[in-house]
């Protein structure tokens, strides 16, 4: 008899743990404002979005080197847009950390929702004065 409570309860313990796959965890958008809708929200916001876009974009693996090319490749676009100060990467933990000119922080996640961060909305408006609502 406790040999078998013994078996169940290693049994229970393993199948309790929990997996490693941080990326669809933290890249679920369920419950959250839809991205466009966020973007929407002023431009900064937007840069937030196009960044995150990216990121996503650049997926190519799950290996420590494939990360890190996808972080450096989403660091690089954020560099170009005009709000934006300074970018730090996290890429085992699928996090950049942007710094915009107001000061304000954001860290966003990969974002794979099929659209460019060209295509975000309200990211027009960044390259030439405030965004319209």
């Amino acid at each position: 008899m406790i040999a078998r409570s013994g078996t169940l309860l290693m049994l229970l313990a393993l199948a309790s743990c929990r997996t490693y796959d941080l990326d669809k965890r933290l890249s679920d958008e369920s419950g959250l404002v839809p991205p466009d809708q966020f973007a929407r929200y002023g431009r900064e916001q937007a840069e937030a979005v196009a960044i995150s876009r990216e990121f996503g974009r650049a997926a190519q693996g799950d290996s420590p080197e494939a990360l890190q090319r996808q972080a450096d490749a989403a660091v690089a676009y954020a560099r170009t847009l005009p709000d934006v100060v300074n970018v730090s990467a996290d890429p085992l933990g699928y996090r950049l950390t942007i710094t915009f000119k107001s000061g304000w922080r954001a860290a966003v996640n990969p974002l794979s929702d099929g659209k460019r961060g060209a295509e975000t909305p309200g990211l027009a408006a960044a390259a030439g004065g405030p965004a319209k609502h």
